[in-house]
């Protein structure tokens, strides 16, 4: 099973577009971090599981998303509420409290992954506004038999780095 995730576009509707194009043959799900600053029912959210940020005016997000995956638990949220520019321990708190083993954040506009105490978290990184690097990214969650594969693209689909964890 694939789910791209993605956070941080910050208006730029087309790219979300774009992604579903390029990727809706592969990725069983599309999972948006937050600050999309789109509203709820703009075309471009379509398709993408969704949740507020702090730059997004739409109330009709929720602040938190829990999906059941293949036997997999996905929380997603955008990370603000969790204080993840300082640490990760609040949203390893809220995603054991969800019984998540998969949490999807975005706010930093920072990409990365680490799989702690049996839970996955990822950060796209931001597909608009990218910060300590020059490339908008997104990522490409792959879910195989034991182990968790990241994969990074940037916004022209190139792949950029890629992450394995063992469950």
């Amino acid at each position: 099973m694939k789910v791209l995730v993605v956070s941080d576009n910050h208006g730029e509707a087309e790219i979300l577009k774009q992604l579903k194009a390029r990727h809706k043959e592969e990725v069983d799900h599309f999972i948006h971090c937050g600050d999309s600053e789109l509203t709820f029912s703009d075309e471009a959210m379509n398709g993408y599981h969704g949740v507020r940020g702090n730059c997004d005016l739409d109330t009709s997000y929720p602040e938190t998303l829990t999906k059941e995956l293949s036997g997999h638990k996905l929380f997603v949220t955008h990370g603000h509420l969790h204080q993840i520019k300082s640490s990760l321990l609040p949203l390893k708190y809220a995603a054991e409290e969800a019984g998540a083993n998969i949490a999807c954040f975005g706010h930093s506009h920072i990409a990365g992954a680490e799989y702690m105490d049996n839970i996955l978290f990822v950060n796209p990184g931001s597909i608009s506004l990218p910060r300590m690097t020059t490339d908008k990214s997104y990522a490409i969650i792959e879910l195989k038999d034991k182990m968790f594969f990241v994969h990074y693209y940037n916004e022209k689909g190139e792949k950029l780095s890629s992450h394995t964890f063992e469950k």
